[in-house]
Formats: C-alpha cells, structure tokens, sequence
C-alpha cells in the first residue's frame, strides 16, 4: 500500500531514533539494526498495536485519538509541549489547521506597534511563528545596538558566524531557537522552507538540531543579554502569545530590581528618554 511523508510520521520516526532501548529497560541479546527504538518496541509501550502504531508512521492513518498520542508521548519519553505538537501537527494534516495566511492587516499592525510605543519601561519585540522580527519599540532596538530590527529573522541571526561570535552561550541559544522555532511554525509555510532550506544548507550544527524534531516554546526565564553601552547582563526573558492565527509571539525584558540587569536597563531607559523617534514596524 502507499504511504506518504505526514508531519506527525516524521516526527514519530525522529524521536523514536532518539530514545535508546537501555534507557526505558529493553535490553536486547542479539545485534539491532536500528537506531533507538523499534516500531514495535513503542507500539508495546504506548499499549497499540503493532499495525496501528506502523500506519501512524507511515501516514494511513492521520486522526489519531488525543489519547493514544499522550501514550505515544509517554513511549517515547516526551514532556507536555511535545505532545501538544503532535496534536497541532495532526490537526494540520487533518485540515483542520489551515495553511496560515502570512499577510497581516496594517491595523493588527498597527494595534501592535501602538502597544509597545507605551511600554517604556520595556524593550520589547513581535514576531511571528518563523521568528520573523515584525515590530520592535525603541528600548529594544536601543538594547540591541540597531541589530534588532524589523525584517530580522532571529534563526538567521542566532545561527551565523556574527551569532556565534556575540553569544558566549551560544550552543543553549541555537538548541532554544531551533526548538522555538518548529514548535511556532507551520510545515507547509513556504519561508519557513525557505529559512530551513537556508540553514541547512549553510550550518551543519543546525541540521543536527533540525533532525532531532525537539519542539517546544521559551516562555520565561533569565538569559544573559548584551546591552549596547551597558555590558553583558543578567535579564529577565518573558514571551506571550498573541491571540490569532498567525501566532504572534511578544518577547519582553526585565530585569529585578538592583541588579546589575535592572542598572543597564535604567541606564539604557536614559539613553532613549529624548523622543528621536518612534518604534519600527515591519511593512
């Protein structure tokens, strides 16, 4: 019978060449020929059957029960996020997520420009699933030196030679941002072919995180963040999401007060006080 390349198919393929047989208790007396998990060692796992589990991978069968994909997230070891990710990525082969529509009405635009022309206080930034930089306030260009700006896609940036560089963390960033970056995007979205096709081509690091299919969402935490002017400092990373179907995400900064992040911020707040002009937008 034929079978066809699905998104979740290859998600469950790729993840199953992740978890080793010694790490869930399979020990095998004889040479495999496979790496990581066999088929029907995650079928036996998730409690399906053999055949069952076979068309997932294959793509006969693309509905998958909400149950049965949490049994194959506990098989292969997965946390929430991923097992939310195998549910968008069933709905997308289903239909029922539909190819996102990438042009934005100026007025959400505008809405979102508007928002954080009021933050300042906050360097904050918008972009959308493919970590396309759409809207950035002035405290966050300023942070940046200029270097965040609207048209900036952060996969590019994080994974080129001036990344590396600039980033004395590099690796934990190019691990979060290619994991961010399948987590928030659509498969079928021709730039983001068109960022993978890029990436893959140019950085070897990238396509050894590609293949993993690690997906999941930076929501909160402390990052080490240069400040133009101010040095390297400890802030505060906080990422929303927008209402919508283009999955806006808003990344904002804060640091807690006395901190050597909470100086630079201050002092960065100093620097923009005298209005030279207004936030960016992407158009």
């Amino acid at each position: 019978m034929p079978t066809a390349i699905t998104p979740l198919g290859e998600y469950l393929r790729a993840r199953r060449a992740l978890v080793q047989p010694q790490d869930v208790g399979i020990v095998s007396s004889t040479p495999r020929r496979v790496v990581g998990l066999r088929r029907d060692e995650v079928a036996r796992r998730a409690g399906i059957s053999q055949e069952y589990y076979l068309r997932l991978e294959q793509g006969r069968d693309r509905q998958p029960s909400d149950q049965v994909l949490h049994a194959l997230g506990r098989a292969l070891r997965l946390d929430q996020d991923a097992v939310d990710h195998m549910d968008r990525l069933v709905r997308i082969q289903t239909g029922e997520a539909r190819a996102g529509d990438r042009t934005t009405p100026p007025r959400v635009m505008e809405t979102l420009g508007g928002l954080l022309d009021q933050w300042t206080e906050t360097p904050a930034y918008v972009m959308d699933g493919n970590q396309d930089v759409l809207v950035v306030n002035p405290l966050a260009r300023a942070m940046t030196g200029g270097g965040l700006a609207p048209g900036v896609n952060l996969p590019l940036a994080v994974f080129s030679p001036v990344g590396r560089a600039l980033m004395p963390d590099w690796p934990e960033a190019a691990e979060r941002t290619a994991a961010t970056l399948r987590y928030g995007s659509d498969p079928r979205d021709r730039r983001l072919q068109e960022i993978v096709g890029t990436l893959s081509v140019r950085d070897a690091e990238f396509r050894r995180l590609w293949a993993r299919h690690d997906a999941r969402p930076y929501l909160n935490g402390a990052l080490e963040q240069d400040v133009h002017g101010q040095g390297r400092v400890t802030l505060t990373c906080q990422t929303l999401e927008v209402p919508g179907p283009q999955r806006f995400v808003l990344t904002a900064f804060h640091a807690t007060p006395g901190t050597d992040g909470a100086r630079a911020l201050a002092a960065l707040r100093n620097d923009v006080a005298a209005p030279t002009g207004r936030r960016s937008v992407a158009v």
